[in-house]
């Protein structure tokens, strides 16, 4: 089983280097259901997956001035700033005895959300915006508050804002959303040091092939287009989170 967990993690980094997004969203079914760590210990397992996977694929495209950095910023400061919160103040307060049921349906539905995204977004066409600040507040709140909560990096949901609502292209969205996700996940990740059991070994494991991964999808991202494989990769995600949703309605169903 753990081999297949490592098959996957190297799916989640190159997904993250050659598209930019979409990898994350596998993260936690992988840690849960192929690593067997315990939900709310994956969320922080994940953040510092994704975190460090998306921090060297941003440096590799920023090398390509691919990553901007008004953008990135706006959306890395004001998300961090709800990863944060949602670490420290929500996840503590939430029941864990209700946690890893309610957190693997809810991650199930925002796979089916990402699915949905990926798949659609190649059917739109950008266009050019000067959204201000405060248009573009309710989406970095949202990103900071799924990074937070579930420790999927929000990618699925800030290439379309930086591709249809700012007009940036395809690579330079995908960079920029790089940056972002790898200030909120190491950000939420570094709130978790002082109270969270780390698996040394297994955690430098799985974001060693992530790595390799990453710097795989960002070298094949120069010689292909990506935009058949995110369709693809998307209509694989929408049938992981219905099994996701389906597994755990029937863990409720048998529990009563």
């Amino acid at each position: 089983m753990e081999i297949l967990g490592f098959l996957a993690c190297a799916l989640i980094g190159i997904s993250l280097g050659l598209i930019g997004a979409g990898g994350s969203i596998l993260t936690m079914p992988v840690l849960v259901y192929l690593f067997k760590v315990p939900p709310i210990l994956a969320t922080s397992y994940s953040l510092f997956v994704v975190g460090t996977t998306s921090l060297l694929a941003a440096a590799e495209k920023s090398r390509r001035s691919e990553v901007l950095t008004a953008p990135a910023l706006t959306f890395g400061l004001i998300s961090m700033v709800v990863v944060m919160a949602v670490r420290h103040y929500l996840i503590p307060a939430l029941p864990k005895s209700n946690y890893n049921a309610i957190s693997m349906i809810l991650f199930g539905g925002l796979m089916i959300a990402a699915a949905y995204s990926m798949i659609r977004r190649s059917e739109v066409t950008a266009k050019a915006s000067s959204e201000s600040f405060f248009a573009l507040l309710p989406y970095a709140v949202l990103i900071g508050l799924v990074t937070g909560l579930l420790g999927a990096g929000g990618g699925f949901l800030l290439i379309p804002v930086l591709t249809q609502v700012l007009g940036l292209d395809m690579k330079k969205a995908a960079g920029t959303s790089l940056a972002v996700i790898a200030l909120n996940a190491l950000t939420g990740f570094a709130l978790d040091l002082a109270h969270v059991p780390i698996h040394r070994s297994l955690l430098l494991s799985i974001t060693f092939v992530a790595l390799t991964g990453s710097l795989v999808g960002s070298a094949l991202c120069r010689k292909i287009r990506s935009q058949k494989l995110q369709i693809g990769f998307g209509w694989f995600v929408l049938v992981l989170g219905v099994v996701i949703l389906s597994t755990e309605a029937v863990k409720i169903f048998n529990s009563f």
